[in-house]
């Protein structure tokens, strides 16, 4: 392998190109040398392609012509860099902006170590929370399913000169992975749509003989929820509704029973807390927005949220 070998960076947009191009502006600083950027516009209905297009007139454009999701707009981006041969690829958010010797340490940990398939940075809050770490890696409890983000609210001083480590989730916002992997353990799974859907992958990762690593001496912040907001109902239907596809996909038998009826109880839960109390009728949306995902859950409706759900997430109510 060379001493620096080509990393194919997919950066996928969908109607933000603010936040893209503080993104590709980053990349523009960076020190590593053998790398292409890989723009991905998934179907965006705003100006995005021509704002981006026309600042960044150098880097590779690939259009979906629809919104795929996050899945399916990175596996084009994906499948253009395996095409042309990369042996890394980066799959990176619009929202991260990253530090220009972040890539060094992600490629040194990775191709080093054969049983090494995926790197993930030290992702830093970009924000109220400056300074402190929004995630290395994440973890996921065998017992309950739940998925965390590890480190999550550390000093990034307590963590920037600290050994690669082994985490079991990469960060989808910033990960670094084998071309060849792709290969062995399929693409991003494109029925998620929208979150876990690297969950599903790192475990399948793993199940494959491989490990993955987090590596605080790349450094990269995250404007968290750039795109929808943290308080989107979206964000609670796709996450509600993908943790269950995520315990069907790696959990059986009485477990995953369990875990479904502890994850349905926990939300209906919330559903009824915000019936009592809608906040004069802001958390609507968010409790209408649950139930459709344990409606859509039982009833096996995954990929894009059917346009029922979508007046409810959309209608601001």
């Amino acid at each position: 392998m060379s001493a620096y070998p080509d990393v194919c960076i997919i950066v996928l947009n969908w109607n933000n190109a603010a936040a893209t191009v503080s993104c590709l502006r980053s990349l523009q600083t960076i020190t590593y040398p053998a790398y292409e950027v890989v723009l991905v516009d998934n179907g965006s209905t705003d100006d995005s392609v021509q704002v981006l297009s026309a600042a960044f007139p150098t880097v590779t454009l690939l259009q979906t012509g629809a919104n795929l999701g996050y899945a399916g707009g990175n596996n084009a981006g994906i499948r253009y860099a395996v095409e042309r041969g990369a042996q890394f690829i980066l799959i990176l958010n619009n929202d991260i902006t990253v530090s220009p010797d972040f890539l060094e340490p992600l490629v040194e940990a990775l191709k080093g170590q054969p049983d090494v398939g995926v790197v993930t940075p030290l992702v830093a809050e970009q924000g109220k929370e400056e300074g402190r770490v929004w995630a290395l890696g994440s973890a996921i409890e065998a017992t309950t399913a739940r998925v965390s983000r590890r480190h999550a609210g550390d000093s990034l001083e307590r963590w920037l000169h600290e050994a690669p480590f082994e985490v079991d989730i990469a960060a989808g916002a910033a990960m670094l992975v084998r071309a060849e992997l792709f290969a062995r353990t399929g693409l991003l799974d494109e029925d998620f749509f929208l979150y876990y859907e690297e969950t599903d992958w790192s475990l399948r990762i793993r199940r494959a003989g491989y490990r993955i690593l987090a590596v605080p001496a790349s450094l990269v912040w995250h404007k968290v929820s750039a795109t929808l907001g943290i308080d989107s109902p979206v964000i609670d239907y796709y996450m509600l509704r993908n943790h269950f596809r995520l315990i069907n996909r790696h959990w059986s038998g009485p477990a995953r029973l369990y875990l479904w009826i502890r994850l349905a109880v926990r939300h209906l839960l919330a559903v009824a807390a915000f019936t009592v109390d809608s906040h004069g009728g802001l958390r609507t949306a968010n409790r209408n927005a649950r139930l459709f995902a344990i409606r859509d859950a039982v009833l096996g409706r995954w990929g894009q949220m059917g346009p029922d759900v979508a007046i409810v997430c959309f209608s601001g109510r």
